[in-house]
Order: C-alpha cells, then sequence, then structure tokens
C-alpha cells in the first residue's frame, strides 16, 4: 500500500476540513461522520485535486498488497459513502466527479492553513542531587503549563486537542528520561546474562487496535446473516479492518470466510470467490499458526474450492485439535464429512456443532441437508419448513427443500422452493430456469419439466451463463447416464464447483457402478462407494 500524505496536513474545502492527522472530517468545525476507507479516498483526492485518479491507483493506495478483494464493490461503495457524508450527488457532483470507465475528479478548491508560528525552545534541567546536568532542546514542543493554560482558554480552538497531546508528550518525555537515567545509574554495577543463557521468551499474541478489532465484529454481525448484500458488507468490514491493522490474522479469516459463503449465496463465480479465500486463509495462517479459525478456514477452500482431500482432512484435525470448542470447524467439518458420505461422523459434527452454537440457523440448516443426504426426507423436511417460516429470507432452507422435493417426486413445492431461492439469490439465469420448468410442469406434469428445464440449462451452458456440474445432475435424475457423465466430466475439466461433492449427492447415486464415474471419483481422492 503507498503512503499517502503527511499526517499532520488539514485540508479545507467548501465549509469543510479534512484532518489527516486526526482522521477527521469536520464541517463548520463539528466531526462528520466518516469511515476509513471513504477517509482514505478523500485524503487521495484531496492530495490531487483536479486529476483524474484511476480506479488502479485507489486500488494500490487503499489496499493491502497480496489481498484478494472485491475491489469493484469496494471502491463503489467507499465512494458511494464519502458522497453521502460530504451531501455530494453523483449525477450533480460538488466535490467528487465520476470519470467514465476511469476513476474519479475532485472537483472543489482545496487550501492549507498556515501553520502556527514555532513555540519557543525550552530548557529541562535534572535533579541537582543526581549528579548529571542535562539541558534538552525541544525547539518543536511548547511549555506544556502555557499549552494547557491556552487550550482551557480557548476550548472551542480545533488545535487545542493537539496541543493538548504535545503537553502530555513533551513531559512524558521528560519522566521517561529521568526514568531510564535512574535505571541506568542502578544497572552499572550488575553483569549482564550471554546471550547463550538467555531464556527464550514466546512471542506475544498480536493485540488487533480496537479500531480494528470493532470492524472485525461488524464484519462477523453481517457474515452471519448470509445474505448477498450482507456478505458484501462484511467483505467491506474485514478489509476496512486489514487497511488498520495488517497483523491482525482473524480480519483475513473473517475475508476468507466471507468469500467462502459468497459463491453459495451470491452470483460471485467460484472460480473468483475461492482463490481469494485461499490467499486470505493462508495469510491468517502465516500471521497466526495457532488460530484454529484460521485452520479452519483452509480446510474449507482446501476441499470445496481446490478438491484437496488430504490436505482438508488435515487442516480440520489441527483447527479441531487447538480448540475443540470451535463451532464453525465442527460444522464445516461436518459438510465435508457428508461429501465423503461418512453419513455418521457427519451427523455426530453437525450435532457437536449446534451444542457449540445453537442458536446459528447455517448450523441447523446444513443439518436438514444432511439428513437428507442420509436419506431421511421428513426429517429434513420437517426441520427446514420450521426453519423455512421463522427464516423466509434465508436462502439455504429453501436450496435444501428444493432438492429433497425433487428427490420425493413432489415437483409443485420443488417449483415453489426453486422460485423463492433464485428471487433472494437475484440471479436472473436461475428465474429464467424457473419459468422453463414451471411451464414444462403446467404442459406435462413431472418429466416435462424436467425435459424442459434440462433444454433450458443446455442453452444456459452454451451461452457459459450456467454448470456443467448442475446440468449433469439434472441428466442423472432424468436416468440419461451417457449425458450426465458427459458434463460431469466437463464440470472436472472446469473445475466447476460441486464436483468433489459427488459422493455425497443423491442423484449420482446411479452412476456409482459406471467406470468413468469411478474413475473420476480416484482422480478427485474421493474414497470408492461400492458398485
Amino acid at each position: 500500500m503507498r503512503p499517502l500524505i503527511s499526517p499532520s496536513s488539514v485540508i479545507c474545502f467548501s465549509v469543510y476540513e479534512a484532518d489527516l492527522g486526526a482522521r477527521e472530517l469536520r464541517k463548520n468545525g463539528v466531526k462528520v461522520k466518516v469511515q476509513e476507507l471513504p477517509f482514505r479516498a478523500l485524503e487521495l483526492l484531496l492530495n490531487r485535486p483536479g486529476e483524474v485518479l484511476t480506479r488502479d491507483e485507489f486500488r494500490q493506495a487503499l489496499w493491502p498488497e497480496g489481498v484478494f478483494v472485491d475491489f469493484d464493490h469496494g471502491l463503489s461503495s467507499a465512494i458511494n459513502r464519502l458522497r453521502d457524508a460530504l451531501g455530494d450527488s453523483a449525477d450533480n457532483p460538488i466535490f467528487i466527479a465520476t470519470v467514465e470507465r476511469r476513476g474519479y475528479r475532485w472537483l472543489a478548491p482545496v487550501h492549507r492553513p498556515a501553520p502556527p508560528p514555532p513555540a519557543p525552545p525550552i530548557a529541562l534541567e535534572s535533579n541537582p542531587d543526581s549528579g548529571n546536568e542535562i539541558a534538552l532542546e525541544a525547539s518543536a514542543l511548547p511549555n506544556p503549563v502555557e499549552v494547557l493554560v491556552k487550550t482551557l482558554a480557548h476550548p472551542g480552538s480545533h488545535l487545542g486537542w493537539k496541543w493538548s497531546i504535545l503537553a502530555v508528550a513533551s513531559i512524558l518525555v521528560f519522566a521517561l528520561w529521568i526514568f531510564r537515567s535512574d535505571r541506568r545509574s542502578a544497572g552499572a554495577g550488575m553483569t549482564s546474562q550471554s546471550a547463550n543463557s538467555s531464556p527464550t521468551i514466546p512471542a506475544a499474541p498480536h493485540v488487533p487496535n480496537p479500531e480494528a478489532r470493532d470492524l472485525y465484529l461488524k464484519g462477523r454481525y453481517y457474515w452471519n446473516k448470509r445474505t448477498p448484500e450482507d456478505l458484501n458488507k462484511a467483505v467491506d468490514f474485514f478489509t476496512q479492518a486489514i487497511v488498520h491493522d495488517p497483523g491482525y490474522a482473524d480480519a483475513f479469516v473473517g475475508l476468507a470466510d466471507s468469500y467462502n459463503l459468497l459463491r453459495e449465496y451470491s452470483v460471485m463465480p467460484p472460480s473468483e470467490a475461492f482463490p481469494r479465500a485461499l490467499a486470505a486463509a493462508k495469510k491468517a495462517v502465516e500471521l497466526d499458526d495457532k488460530s484454529s479459525d484460521a485452520h479452519a478456514s483452509v480446510a474449507f477452500v482446501s476441499f470445496f474450492g481446490m478438491w484437496d482431500v488430504k490436505t482438508a482432512e488435515v487442516e480440520f484435525r489441527r483447527a479441531l485439535e487447538l480448540n475443540p470448542n470451535n463451532a464453525v470447524a465442527h460444522h464445516w467439518y461436518a459438510t465435508y464429512l457428508v461429501s465423503l458420505h461418512r453419513l455418521p461422523e457427519s451427523l455426530a459434527e453437525i450435532e457437536r456443532a449446534r451444542a457449540l452454537d445453537p442458536s446459528s440457523r447455517s448450523i441447523l440448516a446444513d443439518k436438514g441437508g444432511i439428513l437428507f443426504v442420509a436419506g431421511k426426507d421428513d426429517e429434513a423436511i420437517a426441520l427446514l419448513k420450521q426453519m423455512e417460516a421463522t427464516e423466509p429470507d434465508f436462502v439455504s432452507p429453501h436450496r435444501y427443500l428444493r432438492y429433497t422435493y425433487l428427490n420425493k417426486r413432489d415437483y409443485p413445492n420443488y417449483l415453489l422452493e426453486f422460485r423463492k431461492e433464485a428471487a433472494l439469490l437475484h440471479d436472473e439465469s436461475s428465474l429464467t430456469l424457473v419459468q422453463a420448468a414451471e411451464t414444462g410442469f403446467a404442459k406435462g406434469g413431472g418429466l416435462a419439466m424436467l425435459e424442459s428445464l434440462r433444454q433450458q440449462e443446455k442453452t444456459l451452458y452454451a451461452q457459459g451463463r450456467f454448470s456443467p456440474f448442475l446440468l449433469a445432475e439434472t441428466c442423472a435424475v432424468l436416468d440419461d447416464r451417457k449425458e450426465a457423465l458427459q458434463y460431469l466430466q466437463a464440470a472436472y475439466d472446469q473445475h466447476a464447483e460441486g464436483v468433489a461433492q459427488i459422493e455425497g449427492n443423491p442423484f449420482f447415486n446411479n452412476l456409482h457402478h459406471e467406470p468413468a464415474y469411478r474413475e473420476l471419483a480416484t482422480r478427485i481422492g474421493l474414497p470408492l462407494p461400492p458398485p
């Protein structure tokens, strides 16, 4: 991340002043609330008024190197929030103009107030009883007493708090000097230990700064909501936390977890989400190898994104070894186990996760999905319908109910849940598929519905808008094994999401004896099912 401008500067424009040292925006002397990323964008714009700043320049200035974020969304969100703080408009801008396909330009005149006159030098003397006399030139620091008096006399001055800090700093410098002098005198006759005999002191755990911690907690709040909008907000908050504290491992974990879920709860392609998740998760482990959450994130993306079964198993076990009470690790380990068709272990892990976090709706929804894979359709439906009644805007219950109803050949309820899921995802392709399925069902029942669905899926696939893995699912449900295997191979070649989970997908049970299927499972590293 490139450095911006001098942190001691105050830049004025219109009725506003941006105090870059205090990280404050004020309007007529009154502080205006603005978050860190929008303020950093303002800082960059004010430093280069009248120039077109490209989106790439904003990326280099606002985000640490090596951090994968949804940059376009992050920058647009930051500029929009900055405009809100300034009362500006994109259509009729006063301060910030959008330059089509390039970036942004600062429009308003800016000026910097003249600096205050320098304070006279002061001399500080040590206690004469110590035998040492010192003269400390402090021309850059004012007399502390004078500063405090001036500050109290002029409480409205926007510079008063700065001088107060300088006063305290000068006193502390003096006290520290005396303390260090006394320490040196007291230790003059002591013999230091050799380097070889010094005990090894373990590194202290990283303590995030309060701003980063606050941003991280906000990110987790939105992450737990698991909607497209809230997950994007979570990415924004986790990124801001990293900007505040680049050594904060938990913020990188949050970023990884957000990308791990965005490909499921939004239209972000897995090919974009998983590499970003992996980079952030690995950075978290690099910063804190003892973080159970970091290892759980690496495990999740290793299996679901990279199809690396062995690494996922090792990382999940490491996460649970570091923290046996990590509910997220137990939860994700359960979804990994069900994908390998290790059903008793999966059910045990999801129950452990529920016991640790009984209020988690995502854990409860995934229990419904595991019950479906285990062939317990009625239990799954009862649980998921109860969730649907209390959490109508949560995607997962609708998705698992859709699959369960399809497996039971309950096509009216399948179509109902399919439409609800597509609407919540704001996915035009899914809505197109729902319409095709509804039309086919109205004309000829369940078989016509599936054929109509397959034809529409093929059309979207030819346009590059649909996954070959999902098309393979539809072909398998129609018992067209040849086409199902053809599209499964295409899904493998394209590294499409879902391929690593074929062992836990009931729709492919009719392929288990096929040599091509068994060869595919072996290449992925999955345990072979009974023929």
